[in-house]
């Protein structure tokens, strides 16, 4: 099809979509070119964006119009949400809600003997203007470590010719976050479709994805109200207007070529049909060429700059050069034809558009050629994928030439072209000849290798390699910036005297020549690495007589992970007068490569009131190897400080210090991660220690939060000085609204290491928090609570054969979940039982580390899993450091694939250990698993008891599998509670004090998921009698059910949406003729809250109190509780005597003589996590003078 036809065929379907509108009855306008015409702008939707914000987030089903137009059936596009659980493959959310709910687009999976590609099309869209962009967010990300190739995404335009023009090529990095990036559509005259292109060979399920697609300033201008134009400005024949600056320049602003006609007098070449007398000799190896990019390439989306300016397509020609095959110069010329003295009345000015694309383009410089050779303007680097708009004014004596020079580096990919360049009628040629120009030069060789210029530290006399790093602390330091800006605003230096003549130096903002409506951006060289201390220090002004004067920000460009988010942003105005400044002090924080610091900015408007401006910009403490000497290491307290601990800069989003509930003293400051706020997006949140070194075992003990219904996770890592990462402890899921103590072994080391503490955003509606860490020598006393994920605690194995630390993922033996997480890659012990592993009568141990005895009673509880016919039998000693061990439990059936609670109370004042013994029966392929050993200060409940839930769960247990339900219920109370909504009272203490269980209704879109809360399994019942209280005050909005579970099958026994506004009773009869558990199923609402308090069961006993069942507890042995409390009791006297004699002896030592008390500091021992408050607890000061007193 000839290129007239198609561009007939397209027109013809833009008429008939504006048919279909008038026939639908809507209003009479053109489709899809960024203006609504009707009301109600219906013109404007599904045009690959909806509604007068020319938006699309994915959210409707419809995709904005986009559509899938993959050829290789087996690599797509598609519509997808991350889902449940938390992939390994993907997004961790979508960007613009930023939960598992949102909606973006992504490629499927794809495994192929050839690359495929996957092609994302949006609707037919009419036109767009030169200032014409697309922001959007991007997801690269090799989570299969397969390799992206060089084109895992690219965006292009199709025109109706049928070419493909590439307009986009993000960095192909992998990092597992949402990136932002800007396609640059510029002035496309007619219709056309965008493409989104992905093209692999291998690669996972969602690795490439975009969502939050806006399109900005696109419209071309439309007709002023009152038919005219303001002054400075040129009408187009449609009737808009546009600024008279930019006639004759190239670029067809209206849209209809009324600014680009009578242009005649200005000398135009936009190399399409030859060189227009540019001379492209150079004394240099490397050479221009006149070329398109159809001629470099149409299959290689990084090679050439993908299009050319005057048309925006793949067969216009410009001017350009890259990285030649064989390496010779690292740079090339070309001039202009010789031109006539020019004066500062008539300048002779030059536009000119260029495109510095890839690590190859180390810059371009623009330089006057007459009797000596100067530069006049030169811009360094990439600026990134598009084509910038630049203006040269020249004034100049005698007769000289316009020499472009550019500057190529030894990288991958990339390039400089230039296209477009007009001549204002003042540039004259003439024939008069040009003596032989001097040149320049060269520029003075660095004192030292390049990677030592700009990393804090003096390497050179008189610190010449910090001098231009952007730092004013050095007199040439403000030089150091670099205005990397592309469109109408732009930065400049001023150095101003003041009243005392003395010389003030800051840069500003003010007008450029660019098209594009962005912002301006100044950035400083390469600097760094940096340490952990690194601070930036600056003071800025937004003044003008707006109070919205503009905007300014500060953002660190990585030179690996490129442009990361906005490290800080300010918006409005600081004062009228410029010399209103406000200081700021940005932590800049250690950063293993080396980066760029950016300062961005816009003004609403530049005349002489409004100015943004920076000055005194210093790095303060920036050195790698700088700590602070007020370091005291990772034990911590958070009070003050961070201690040894600081933000890591490769992650999604920083921790942050609060005050109010901490740990340490209930109003003091701990460290939080919100993970229900709105503006968090990505899925980690990382706290790195300074760099240890020990070659003994440590303990790491510290107190965390994890709270809410969807809360995440918090993980424990070492971070190696090769960066391989290593867990050692994870908790996930609702903990409570309340203090949980943390018990983390630390290996030793061979080389120095990190400790990370890690904030996992797997949920979306919580808190995590940590508090009063403290890091230890020596191994770490038994934890209260053990899930062996990472680490085992401790536990040792002993006997005839070895207890194995496992998962199902890596072995493909044992459960196939962990109680813990419920996955596949999480950790339990296992002991294979079988007869040619354990022989029939053989046992094999597996012993925790020392427990102190205490005074009271104990609740140790765990789960167990057995598989295989005849698995062995499952004991569970009490072992004391001195005398025989005391039998707490034993079980030797075969109770199916399933987690089951085990659980003893423990009375024992000596030091003692828990061990677990397995003893081989002569099964084949058997197996019994441990997960979970947690230890309570309270008595275990029984089976009448009633749940208050002021000791925790009572073996109730929330459900991690995300098969089953995406919340949890929290438990909390509202003494506590400063974020949720919540009943006003328990129902068991019926105050503030008292817990219960809920799932609020919260600003998360999460309204109608579900949780599940379990009991322990129940024997076969004839009548057992259920209770429980319900606080439901609002009707037909959250819902509970109760069900009956048994082998995988449910039985609804209760659905519930309304118990009013008070606390409400309930009793049901559960009868089974099979083993079974109760599920109390909750679904969050979107106005009120659902709580539960008080619930229990009678096993064998109906709601009349008839017995219905003959009751046996064949697995539980009270043999240890027997034994224990007579020894108790003997103690006990034992101990009273003991605290007589002691008391009069100490009476008599301090008649005698005075004694000094010891030295108390902070250690673990002082937390009493029996407390109610959950506190430190200090001794007093009234406690620590009565020691001293005689």
């Amino acid at each position: 099809m000839m290129k007239g036809d198609s561009i007939q065929l397209l027109a013809l379907l833009l008429v008939v979509q504006q048919a279909v509108t008038q026939d639908s009855g809507a209003c009479v306008g053109p489709r899809c070119d960024f203006v609504c015409d009707c009301a109600d702008c219906s013109d404007e939707q599904d045009c690959g964006y909806r509604g007068r914000d020319f938006v699309c987030d994915f959210e409707d089903a419809g995709m904005c119009g986009w559509t899938d137009k993959s050829s290789d059936g087996g690599y797509v596009w598609e519509r997808r949400q991350r889902g449940h659980p938390l992939p390994d493959s993907g997004p961790s959310s979508d960007y613009t809600i930023g939960t598992s709910t949102g909606w973006f687009m992504a490629v499927t999976a794809v495994m192929a003997g050839s690359p495929s590609t996957a092609v994302l099309m949006s609707p037919l869209i009419s036109q767009s203007a030169p200032t014409c962009r697309l922001r959007l967010r991007y997801f690269i990300w090799d989570s299969g470590y397969t390799g992206l190739g060089n084109s895992s995404l690219w965006g292009s335009v199709w025109q109706p010719d049928g070419q493909n023009a590439v307009v986009w090529r993000p960095e192909n990095i992998s990092v597992r976050a949402w990136r932002e990036a800007t396609i640059f559509l510029g002035r496309i005259p007619g219709p056309f479709y965008i493409q989104l292109h992905s093209h692999r060979q291998e690669g996972r399920r969602g690795d490439i994805a975009i969502d939050q697609l806006e399109f900005l300033d696109c419209a071309l201008p439309v007709p002023s109200g009152s038919g005219g134009c303001e002054e400075g400005y040129l009408k187009c024949k449609h009737g808009g207007c546009v600024e008279e600056r930019v006639v004759c320049d190239g670029t067809d602003d209206c849209g209809d070529g009324t600014d680009e006609q009578n242009c005649g007098q200005y000398m135009s070449c936009d190399f399409e049909d030859d060189l227009c007398g540019w001379d492209l000799r150079s004394l240099s190896s490397l050479k221009w060429i006149r070329t398109s990019q159809i001629n470099i390439s149409v299959s290689e989306p990084l090679r050439g700059p993908g299009r050319d300016h005057s048309n925006n397509s793949a067969s216009g020609h410009f001017l350009y050069v890259t990285k030649p095959d064989v390496w010779k110069k690292d740079w090339t010329t070309f001039q202009s034809p010789r031109l006539a003295p020019t004066n500062s009345t008539h300048p002779c000015r030059m536009v000119m558009y260029t495109h510095q694309f890839g690590g190859v383009s180390g810059g371009l410089s623009v330089l006057v050629a007459e009797r000596e050779i100067y530069p006049v303007w030169e811009r360094g680097g990439s600026l990134g994928d598009l084509w910038v708009k630049a203006e040269v004014e020249f004034v100049v004596n005698s007769t000289f030439q316009i020499l472009f020079v550019a500057a190529i580096r030894d990288q991958a990919y990339g390039g400089i072209a230039v296209d477009d360049i007009t001549l204002s009628p003042e540039c004259r040629l003439t024939n008069e000849s040009i003596p032989r120009p001097s040149f320049p030069n060269p520029p003075k060789h660095p004192c030292t290798e390049a990677s030592k210029i700009c990393d804090f530290q003096s390497d050179c006399k008189d610190g010449e390699d910090e001098a231009q790093c952007g730092d004013f602390s050095f007199e040439q330091g403000s030089t150091g910036w670099t205005d990397m800006s592309i469109g109408s605003q732009s930065w400049k230096l001023s150095q101003e005297n003041s009243v005392n003549n003395f010389t003030e130096v800051f840069l500003y903002v003010t007008d450029a020549p660019g098209q594009q409506l962005t912002e301006a951006q100044t950035r400083t060289p390469l600097l760094g690495p940096s340490g952990p201390s690194c601070t930036l220090q600056f003071s800025y002004s937004l003044s003008g007589s707006n109070p919205h004067t503009g905007e300014l920000s500060v953002a660190v460009v990585d030179s690996v992970l490129g442009t990361l988010p906005r490290l800080w942003e300010i918006s409005g105005r600081t004062g009228q007068d410029p010399a209103s400044w406000v200081k700021e002090e940005l932590y800049i924080g250690a950063r293993d490569h080396r980066f760029q610091l950016e300062f961005r900015a816009h003004a609403q408007e530049l005349n002489s009131g409004a100015r943004i401006a920076v000055k005194d910009v210093y790095y303060v403490n920036c050195h790698p190897q700088y700590i602070l000497s007020t370091s005291d290491g990772p034990s911590c307290n958070f009070e003050t400080d961070l201690c040894g601990w600081y933000q890591d800069q490769t992650d999604n989003y920083d921790w942050s210090i609060i005050n109010g509930s901490d740990h340490t003293i209930g109003r003091g400051r701990s460290l939080v991660v919100d993970m229900w706020s709105t503006t968090l997006r990505g899925l980690s949140g990382r706290l790195l220690s300074h760099r240890q070194s020990s070659l003994t075992e440590q303990c790491l003990l510290f107190f965390y939060k994890l709270y809410g219904p969807q809360t995440g996770a918090l993980n424990v890592k070492v971070l190696h000085s090769d960066g391989s990462e290593q867990l050692l402890w994870t908790r996930v899921g609702a903990h409570g609204n309340l203090w949980q103590e943390g018990h983390c072994p630390v290996p030793s080391q061979l080389t120095t290491y990190q400790l990370v503490f890690e904030a996992v955003r797997s949920g979306f509606d919580g808190q995590v928090a940590i508090d009063d860490v403290a890091f230890v020598e020596g191994s770490c006393s038994l934890p209260t609570m053990c899930s062996f994920e990472g680490h085992t605690c401790g536990y040792s194995s002993g006997g005839a054969s070895a207890w194995v630390h496992q998962n199902w993922d890596s072995t493909r033996t044992g459960p196939k979940t962990d109680h813990s997480l419920e996955t596949e890659m999480g950790y339990y012990m296992l002991a294979h039982s079988s007869v040619e592993v354990l022989p029939q009568g053989n046992v094999m141990t597996l012993s925790s580390p020392v427990r102190r005895g205490v005074a009271h009673t104990e609740c140790v509880r765990f789960w167990y899993h057995t598989g295989g016919d005849n698995p062995g039998t499952l004991t569970v000693y009490i072992k004391p450091v001195k005398g025989d061990k005391t039998k707490l439990f034993t079980s030797s059936l075969s109770q199916g694939h399933m987690w089951r609670l085990g659980m003893s109370n423990i009375s024992w004042n000596g030091d003692w250990q828990l061990q677990f013994e397995v003893e081989g029966a002569g099964g084949k392929g058997t197996y019994i698993a441990i997960d979970d050993v947690i230890f309570s200060s309270h008595s275990c409940p029984t089976s009448g008891d009633v749940c208050d839930l002021e000791r925790g769960l009572c073996g109730w247990s929330n459900t991690q599998s995300p098969y089953v339900d995406h919340l949890d219920w929290e438990l909390s109370s509202l003494l506590f509670e400063t974020h949720y909504p919540t009943p006003p009272y328990d129902h068991t203490l019926g105050n503030e004090r008292g817990h219960f269980l809920f799932l609020p209704n919260t600003k998360r879109d999460s309204a109608g998921q579900n949780a599940w809360l379990l009991s322990p399994h129940l024997p076969p019942t004839k009548g057992t009698c259920l209770r429980f209280w319900v606080y439901q005050p609002v009707a037909d909005d959250s819902r509970l059910v109760v069900w009956r579970l048994s082998e995988g099958v449910t039985h609804e026994l209760l659905s519930l949406s309304h118990a009013g506004g008070n606390w409400r009773s309930f009793r049901i009869n559960v009868t089974s003729e099979k083993e079974y558990q109760i599920v109390f199923e909750g679904f969050k609402g979107a106005k009120g809250v659902l709580a539960l308090d008080d619930f229990g069961y009678t096993v064998g006993v109906d709601c009349n109190g008839v017995q219905t069942d003959q009751t046996t507890s064949p697995s539980r042995d009270y043999t240890g509780e027997t034994v224990a409390i007579v020894i108790v009791t003997i103690l006990l006297v034992v101990g009273a005597c003991g605290l007589l004699v002691y008391y009069l002896k100490k009476k008599a030592q301090a008649q005698n003589s005075s004694s000094s008390a010891d030295n108390t500091g902070f250690t673990n021992e002082m937390y009493d996590s029996s407390l109610v408050e959950d506190h430190v607890t200090f001794p007093s000061f009234s406690e620590q003078v009565q020691e001293k007193l005689p």
